[in-house]
Order: structure tokens, then C-alpha cells, then sequence
């Protein structure tokens, strides 16, 4: 037994001495190379040739080139050769390496063998050269026109009215023409002359100088016209609305005028009345009708029958109708007045010729207007006249009733809020408490319910 104790320790001792020389050999890294120095000191330091050494160290660099990696000491500074490393930095050594320069030849671009690149350039300037002509040419033309007819009617018209022209200056002037609305309306006002406040003459005329109006003009053909109206004194003119125009014509007054509508406004064909039939006539009254149409205006309508577009004689005159939303609480102002529209067509005949054939028509205006002087109503058309009028009048305040209510209620309550707003800016407790009692003593009157009081007699 004992005897096993001793190999056991034995055993154990002859294992630590032999772990300790291995865990010396393995942590020494070097120890292959003391082997090797160990070597030449045994050798006592007999030299080797130098080929031997070479060929012996190119053997083992080779055999162990698998497991050693050298590291060269001259890669480390590579990146000092590498000029891209550096910025702004110029190797004097090298010459520095200059781009080709490219010279590129203008050569001229021939205009006229390029003529389509540009076609929409050509069309806009085109355009505007023709727009430009057309403008010039037919403010010219207008122009023209209005004092053509001044020069053929002026003599006329000084004949009748002691002013003919006025430009609005303070100083007269003589030879004072139309004044010039725009490049196509022109007007003329004429006064001075008795039964009227006086007189203007309208040259309404085709936009030739805007293209575009040409162009439609083509598919809706328009004609130049002149437009009179007379204002008639009060005393002057008894109570009647007459029109006698074109169908066309008549329809869209009928629809537009506010005094037709109402008062005429039923059309009746111009047989009726020996005139050519395509005129109609609207009147308030029989006998004003053949009262105006007499011979010598019915003989101017059948012999310029192409010149006339309507003749209308109103007392009631107020312009186009109001629309029923615009608020409107009084009827609106009236104007007795005389209307004329004529056309004047201008084409294929000389310009002062076609202003001579407009002379009887100017003249038929003076003899209206003293005509409508002349003429009154007999008393069963007077009658007829102020009840149609009356009827009107009802109507409309009928219509506006409720809107004059608010009207007048609003005005109330507005008085109440200044006469409060007085009160309470005063200093005077007595007083503000007197109103207030008054206006609660008001609004319990206004909520109580209204009883009828009803008499009985006794018995």
C-alpha cells in the first residue's frame, strides 16, 4: 500500500516538471532562433558560405511562405507617391498636361432658307400690321361720315335752334361739331328753340375701325344709324305713348322699354294704318294714332321706308324697364319725349349723296315736334289717358307695399335707438327712467291683443 503512494507521487512530480518545460518552450516565440544560436556557438562560430545561406534561407522563406507574412517597410510610404493624395499640389517635374482648344466656325445661318421656323412670328406680326391698318382707315372713315352729315344739316339745324353744338365750355365757339364719344359714336346737342329743352342727335355708327366687329359684322350684317331725341317741355305735350317701327324693332321695345310695355304693349300690323306692313303700331290711344300718323308723315314712312326704324312719342318715357329685385319704392322720373331712329346705308352710294336723301327725314322731326305742340286729346281720351296712369301708379305701390312697410319700420326703429342713445348721454336719472317706463308701457301695448269694441243699443 505504501508502496503505491509512492509511485503516485512520483508520477505526479515527473508530470509538473514536464508541463513546466513545455509552457516554456510554447511561450517563448523566439525559441527557434536561441536553438539556432546555440547551433553557431557549438560550432564555434565556423562560417557558412554565403550562397549556402542564401539558397538555405530562400528554402525556408519558401517552405514557410504559406504561414509567415513579411511585411515590406517600403509599402507603408506608397501613398506619398500617389499625387491624387494631395490638392494643390504641382509636381515641378512634370510638365503640366493643356486641353486641346477647340475652335468652333461660325457660319452664317441663311434667314430666308429658314422661313418656317418662324411662321407663327410672321402670323402675329401680320395680325397686328392688319389690325393696326383697319384701325386707322376706319376711325378715318367715321370721322368722315359724322362731319359729312354736320356739313349737309347744319343749315337746317341753325334754322331751328339758336345753339348747334355745345362742347360744354364756358365761351361759345363757332363751328362747334359732334363730340366724340368714342371712334364710333359721335353727338350733337341742339338748343334754343321753343316747345323744347332741347335736342340730341346721335351718330351711332358701324365699328370699322375694331376687326373683330368686321369679321362678325360679315355673318350678322349692322347698319349706321341715327338716333334723335327731343325733350319736350311739361305744357308742351299731352298724355300719350305712340311707336310705329320695324317688326324687329318693335318687338325688342316692347320688351325692353318700360313705358311700352306697360302702357302699349300689344302690336298691331301697319296695313291698318296705310303704311307699309313691315312696320307695327303701338298706341295707348285710338285717336292718338291717326292723330300722328297724318299724310305727310305717312307719305315720309311709305317713301323711306328702308331709312326708318322707329318713331316713338312718349310722356311717360323712364328709359329701359327696372328689373323687380332692384329695391325700388317710388316710380322713377318721366321725360316727355320724341324718338327717332333712322338707318343710313351707306353702301354703293357717294357719302354726300346718301347724307342729302336723310334731309326729309330731319324734316319730318320739326314737324312732329310741332305737331305733338299742337295736339291734345279730347276729353274721352284725356279720361282714358289719367286712368291708365292712376291704374299704373296702383300697381306699383300695391307691389311695393310690403317693401315700403320695412322701409318704414326701420326708419322707426332707427328714430327710437338715436332718441335712446340721447337719453342714456345725458346725466339726468329722472329722465332715463321716464323713458323707460314710456317704452315698456309701448312694447305692452304692441304685445296686447287687439280687441274690437262693439255698440249695443239699449233696448
Amino acid at each position: 500500500m505504501r508502496l503505491c503512494h509512492y509511485f503516485l507521487v512520483g508520477f505526479l512530480l515527473f508530470r509538473a516538471s514536464f508541463a513546466s518545460k513545455y509552457e516554456d518552450v510554447y511561450d517563448n516565440e523566439f525559441a527557434e532562433f536561441e536553438d539556432f544560436e546555440a547551433e553557431e556557438e557549438v560550432t564555434g562560430g565556423e562560417s557558412v558560405p554565403e550562397g549556402e545561406f542564401k539558397e538555405s534561407s530562400h528554402e525556408s522563406i519558401t517552405d514557410d511562405d504559406q504561414d509567415i507574412i513579411i511585411d515590406d517597410d517600403d509599402s507603408e510610404f506608397e501613398h506619398f507617391q500617389d499625387l491624387e493624395e494631395f490638392e494643390g499640389f504641382e509636381n515641378k517635374d512634370e510638365k503640366p498636361v493643356t486641353e486641346p482648344k477647340i475652335t468652333i466656325t461660325k457660319v452664317p445661318i441663311h434667314f430666308r432658307a429658314n422661313w418656317d421656323s418662324y411662321w407663327l412670328e410672321i402670323l402675329m406680326v401680320a395680325g397686328l400690321v392688319v389690325y393696326f391698318i383697319n384701325f386707322v382707315t376706319g376711325k378715318s372713315k367715321n370721322t368722315k361720315i359724322a362731319n359729312v352729315w354736320l356739313q349737309t344739316h347744319r343749315q337746317l339745324l341753325e334754322d331751328n335752334f339758336s345753339l348747334v353744338g355745345d362742347d360744354g365750355a364756358l365761351e361759345k365757339t363757332e363751328n362747334v361739331g359732334f363730340v366724340k364719344e368714342s371712334e364710333n359714336i359721335f353727338t350733337l346737342w341742339c338748343s334754343g328753340r321753343t316747345c323744347c329743352e332741347g335736342m340730341l342727335v346721335e351718330l351711332k355708327l358701324i365699328k370699322r375701325q375694331d376687326l373683330v366687329a368686321i369679321i362678325s359684322g360679315m355673318m350678322r350684317p349692322t347698319l349706321d344709324q341715327l338716333h334723335i331725341k327731343v325733350t319736350m317741355n311739361r305744357d308742351d305735350m299731352d298724355s300719350f305713348v305712340f311707336c310705329v317701327a320695324s317688326k324687329k324693332t318693335a318687338l325688342h321695345l316692347s320688351k325692353e322699354m318700360a313705358d311700352l310695355s306697360v302702357y302699349c304693349p300689344e302690336r298691331r300690323p301697319g296695313e291698318k294704318h296705310n303704311i307699309p306692313a313691315c312696320f307695327n303700331v303701338m298706341s295707348e290711344i285710338a285717336e292718338a294714332t291717326s292723330a300722328m300718323l297724318d299724310a305727310k308723315v305717312v307719305a315720309v314712312l311709305n317713301k323711306y321706308t328702308e331709312f326708318v326704324d322707329y318713331i316713338h312719342f312718349s310722356d311717360q318715357y323712364s328709359g329701359p324697364k327696372q328689373q323687380e329685385d332692384t329695391g325700388v319704392l317710388k316710380l322713377p322720373d318721366n321725360q316727355k319725349v320724341l324718338m327717332f331712329g333712322f338707318n343710313m346705308p351707306l353702301k354703293g352710294v357717294a357719302l354726300e349723296e346718301a347724307m342729302n336723301q336723310l334731309k326729309p327725314l330731319l324734316v319730318m322731326v320739326f314737324y312732329c315736334m310741332e305737331k305733338v305742340k299742337k295736339y291734345r286729346l279730347s276729353r274721352e281720351g284725356k279720361t282714358k289717358a289719367d286712368k291708365n296712369r292712376q291704374r299704373v301708379e296702383e300697381a306699383f305701390l300695391k307691389s311695393t307695399h310690403q317693401a315700403r312697410a320695412e322701409a318704414a319700420a326701420a326708419r322707426r326703429e332707427e328714430r327710437r335707438r338715436l332718441e335712446k342713445e340721447k337719453v342714456m348721454a345725458e346725466d339726468d336719472p329722472e329722465r332715463q327712467r321716464r323713458w323707460e317706463e314710456k317704452e315698456q308701457k309701448r312694447q305692452a301695448k304692441k304685445r296686447a291683443p287687439k280687441m274690437k269694441q262693439l255698440k249695443v243699443k239699449a233696448l
